[in-house]
């Protein structure tokens, strides 16, 4: 999904010079050919001079008009103008008891599933059929940093386990006591503004703006742009939304693009893939906004913004003034600048009573997240010198284990244990014999839900058999065999660093 707020809408060098062929040193400078029948002038010294001038004068001009333009108004008219464009709704009413605000700036960013002014063309080409469910199909915190040189992102499950304060449901105007649910119906029974008590409630993050995105807005923002570029390591197929992509680099239109956000039936990693997916097409969006040089054209800005722009609603407070602010602090925004990462989970399937099976945080981990979210500290680590080791589709540090010694030599089980966790994996660290007793080879035991984690800790053991065990949870079980020699290093094409697994966007879009 896109982040409009963060596009600079001040004009630099709207028409750049046109390149000319290279040239051999001592050639003479090639001259434009004149219609048949005029005389062609020689050209003046002063424009021959202006010709010669190296690129960092015309950076530095531009630099200049941009200051320039910006104090006389100009940028303001321009975004006034694409402000009165947003539907504005207010999810801050007569809101109490709220945390307490941080360093930096935090949006609420959520994707309805409203598809009113879809066509009936593209319900049917991109499977969008069906009523809505009038509640958030995707939900992230969009934390810019107080010196607006960072971009962190929280996706936060739509299944998650919520408690939602007592409020008044506004479809039926009935008065309803604090209860659990999941986190989308939320929207369903008050709208922006429950949603945005329950989010602060469960994260302790003061939201200062809200944005929200339906189906529609989503796609005119990709098509606006030219479309969207997407790398996938293997093949893609869902079903559901028709998603049907090969291993490789693909340019999404909007509703190509819909259908890669949406898919949660590709592997048993369902919404937590998705939300990975999301990530990664949010990366690739800003990838080719601030790529496609649209920030520094105030006409083509004017345009995108207003397309995009047009059909989302926005709190009342993101005005015009504010989007020129942020806009003009990140002007030197890119891919590198963002980082994403989705709430730690202690229980992807916990089971609530009329509710059913839902998304429980980890609470320790969750509130270590969300405090430095407050504090305004970036939630990845400095990267250190890349190993050679195999590609893997999940990061060893997301993957838990518990090591068995299935092959009967004394100290084997710490041995694979200590190797594990030298990789990356995060072992228990207290290896134990294997019920089983002795085994020839090594096995991986694992819960279906979780197969992706299951082949990347097979690629670190090289010959080891894949075991499925539904209802085994998340953790790992290695039962290291007779045959166990080594543990390969294995490493994900985009590793999710420190405690909170993030990633930064440069590492997730198309190399």
């Amino acid at each position: 999904m896109d982040v409009p707020f963060s596009r600079d809408p001040v004009p630099a060098e709207v028409f750049p010079p046109v390149p000319h062929p290279p040239r051999s040193p001592g050639s003479p400078r090639p001259t434009r050919s004149a219609p048949s029948g005029t005389r062609q002038r020689p050209v003046p010294a002063a424009v021959e001079r202006r010709r010669r001038r190296p690129r960092w004068v015309m950076r530095m001009a531009t630099a200049f008009s941009v200051v320039v333009l910006a104090s006389a108004g100009i940028g303001h008219v321009l975004v006034t103008g694409i402000g009165a464009e947003i539907d504005r709704v207010d999810p801050f009413k007569d809101m109490k008891n709220r945390p307490q605000a941080g360093h930096g700036m935090n949006v609420l960013l959520v994707g309805t599933d409203g598809r009113d002014k879809i066509t009936e063309e593209e319900r049917r080409k991109y499977r969008l059929g069906g009523a809505p469910c009038h509640c958030t199909d995707t939900i992230m915190i969009v934390h810019i940093s107080g010196n607006r040189e960072r971009a962190s992102v929280v996706s936060l499950p739509r299944d998650s386990y919520a408690e939602i304060p007592e409020h008044t449901d506004q479809t039926t105007n009935t008065r309803h006591s604090a209860h659990p649910v999941k986190l989308n119906a939320a929207y369903a029974e008050g709208g922006p503004q429950l949603t945005v008590r329950t989010v602060e409630h469960m994260t302790g993050v003061k939201v200062d703006h809200y944005l929200e995105v339906d189906f529609t807005s989503f796609m005119k923002t990709v098509d606006v742009l030219g479309g969207v570029e997407i790398c996938t390591a293997r093949p893609m197929k869902d079903a559901y939304t028709g998603l049907d992509l090969a291993a490789g680099t693909h340019d999404l239109n909007g509703g190509e693009a819909l259908q890669y956000v949406r898919s949660r039936h590709i592997d048993g990693a369902a919404d937590l893939g998705r939300m990975e997916r999301q990530q990664r097409f949010l990366a690739a969006l800003i990838a080719k906004a601030t790529s496609s040089g649209i920030l520094l054209n105030p006409v083509r800005f004017s345009e995108v913004s207003q397309a995009v722009l047009g059909s989302v609603r926005a709190d009342k407070e993101f005005g015009a003034d504010e989007m020129l602010a942020l806009g003009r602090a990140m002007r030197g925004f890119s891919p590198k600048s963002s980082e994403f990462t989705t709430v730690p989970i202690g229980d992807p399937a916990f089971p609530v009573k009329v509710i059913g099976s839902t998304v429980k945080w980890d609470e320790e981990k969750s509130k270590k997240l969300f405090q430095a979210l407050r504090e305004d500290r970036p939630l990845t680590v400095k990267r250190t010198k890349k190993r050679r080791a195999a590609r893997v589709e999940v990061a060893p540090q997301q993957i838990q284990v518990q090591v068995e010694n299935g092959g009967g030599a004394p100290g084997l089980g710490k041995r694979v244990d200590d190797a594990l966790r030298g990789t990356g994996f995060r072992t228990t660290g207290a290896p134990r014999d294997a019920q089983t007793g002795e085994v020839p080879h090594t096995v991986v035991v694992y819960d279906p839900r979780w197969d992706r984690s299951a082949q990347s800790l097979a690629t670190a053991l090289p010959g080891s058999e894949l075991r499925p065990a539904p209802g085994q949870g998340p953790v790992m079980r290695v039962i290291a065999g007779q045959d166990f020699t080594e543990v390969r290093k294995v490493r994900a094409a985009a590793v999710r660093q420190g405690e909170f697994g993030a990633v930064t966007g440069d590492e997730v879009v198309c190399p």
